[in-house]
């Protein structure tokens, strides 16, 4: 079933529109809350809420790309429930090792959670993605996008592991140099 036939079938307030976005992409958002939360239980509440937010959003929204509005729900519950049992058990894990690697080329007066979202840094950090060249662009989102782990990169593209976190770390440096040449201050 295409994206286009998914919407029309929220507007028309049909409960297939949920059964139809969870074949299509519950694998997708799936990936993404695990990467983010390592719990499986805790991945499949953020996918279910993520499905009952589209069903809230749509209508009156209409995204032009399905996949994309679904995926950035996913994730943006996912950072916050990852947040909320942080802030409960002040653990270290995945994300707070790419938040880390992170730091050294993002800004932050506080910390780099509520600085990254900052639309100035983001719109000067997805112009930056776009200059890249698309082997580079595709494992750097990989990586701080989708939360996947340097070994999960390394066998999606066939590359060592040491490749990926040298690519990884010129990436931020060049993002770095970037982003003092914007005028974001790092």
């Amino acid at each position: 079933m295409g994206d286009d036939m998914l919407l029309d079938l929220y507007w028309a307030r049909s409960e297939s529109a949920i059964k139809g976005t969870a074949q299509k992409y519950g694998a997708y958002c799936f990936s993404i809350a695990i990467n983010i939360l390592q719990n499986h239980e805790d991945a499949e509440e953020c996918v279910n809420d993520t499905y009952r937010i589209a069903w809230d959003t749509i209508p009156p929204q209409r995204p032009a790309n399905f996949r994309a509005f679904l995926g950035r729900i996913t994730r943006n519950l996912s950072l916050n429930k990852y947040k909320e049992q942080r802030r409960k058990k002040r653990g270290g894990d995945n994300m707070a090792l790419i938040y880390h690697e992170l730091e050294e080329c993002v800004p932050s007066d506080k910390n780099v959670e509520r600085e990254y979202e900052s639309s100035l840094v983001v719109a000067a950090i997805n112009s930056f993605l776009l200059s890249l060249d698309s082997e580079n662009r595709i494992v750097f989102v990989r990586r701080y996008w989708y939360a996947d782990s340097i070994k999960a990169i390394a066998t999606r593209f066939q590359m060592s592991e040491s490749k990926v976190k040298s690519m990884l770390f010129r990436t931020r440096n060049k993002l770095r140099a970037y982003l003092q040449n914007e005028g974001v201050i790092v």
